[in-house]
């Protein structure tokens, strides 16, 4: 399939439209529940119509991500451009490496084509947590990794980045940061699309521990089959910001993107599945570390 050309895995997208969005409905609960909180200014008329579009800009993202499998440099560089780059070359130049937080925009997948706009000699790679389908984690991380950009677990990175810090060679990491996390990893909540959001800080923490100079890639889809990412400079020094403010920046910032364009992010993904009311029922946050309350005071 990834060797079908653009024009005929568009035809095929067309038709998985029609089975996902009108016979299946995947995931349709999810992702209306999402949509008609996230826009309560919208009528009913206007969501259901974002819905439709999630699920057509959905279907062109799997075979999109079909068709990286088998994509050129030259094609890449073609579908997806980065743009405003020049600030972050001025940061690798310098010896200074660079996070790039990211979200689920369509497409995120092709952004592992940064290795071919980066200076020679500059490392990119990607946190990620890995997929609980072993193979389907396999298949992810080999599509990943097949334009030069390394997937590393969260759990190695700290590890993966001081090795290149030691060695005084600039890198890049991408962070995807608008998942869900663990119970016990939530230590913020901030307001996101009229939600009381839990969020995940690792990344902040790494990034502080580590000095890197902080981007976000903002994601515009142009057309179909062709993006463009901004890369907008967050903060060069990371240890003078207070502490989460990176993360709630990032989280304006990908909030306004999304409003920009609200079809084009990942509405199936069950983001407000953790409540603060449920969160504050069971656990109880001791010296930074969030602990169930029955383990603190006993099942009395």
């Amino acid at each position: 399939m990834s060797l079908l050309p653009f024009r005929v895995l568009y035809l095929l997208s067309d038709g998985l439209y029609l089975l996902v969005a009108h016979v299946v409905r995947y995931r349709h609960k999810i992702i209306y529940k999402n949509l008609r909180e996230s826009f309560p200014e919208k009528s009913e008329v206007e969501v259901k119509q974002l819905e439709r579009q999630f699920y057509k800009l959905f279907c062109d993202y799997l075979v999109e991500t079909i068709k990286m499998m088998t994509m050129s440099k030259r094609q890449l560089m073609r579908h997806l451009r980065f743009t405003h780059f020049d600030k972050l070359n001025e940061v690798l130049a310098n010896g200074q490496s660079a996070a790039i937080y990211l979200g689920h925009i369509f497409n995120w997948e092709w952004i592992t084509s940064l290795p071919y706009w980066v200076p020679d000699g500059v490392q990119c790679s990607e946190l990620y947590h890995p997929l609980e389908n072993e193979y389907f984690d396999k298949l992810f991380k080999y599509v990943r990794e097949k334009h030069d950009a390394l997937c590393i677990s969260m759990k190695e990175s700290l590890r993966y980045i001081l090795k290149y810090k030691r060695d005084n060679k600039a890198i890049v990491v991408g962070l995807i940061s608008d998942q869900v996390p663990q119970w016990g990893s939530i230590h913020l909540w901030v307001d996101f699309l009229h939600h009381d959001t839990p969020v995940l800080t690792g990344g902040e923490r790494i990034v502080r521990h580590t000095n890197m100079a902080v981007f976000y890639g903002d994601v515009r889809r142009v057309k179909r089959g062709y993006y463009e990412c901004e890369m907008k400079l967050m903060t060069e020094k990371p240890k003078e910001m207070d502490e989460n403010e990176i993360t709630k920046v990032y989280f304006r910032m990908l909030e306004e993107t999304i409003r920009r364009d609200p079809a084009n992010w990942l509405w199936s993904h069950n983001r407000w599945k953790r409540t603060h009311k449920e969160f504050d029922e069971l656990f109880e946050v001791v010296n930074g570390k969030v602990m169930k309350k029955e383990n603190l005071h006993g099942n009395a």
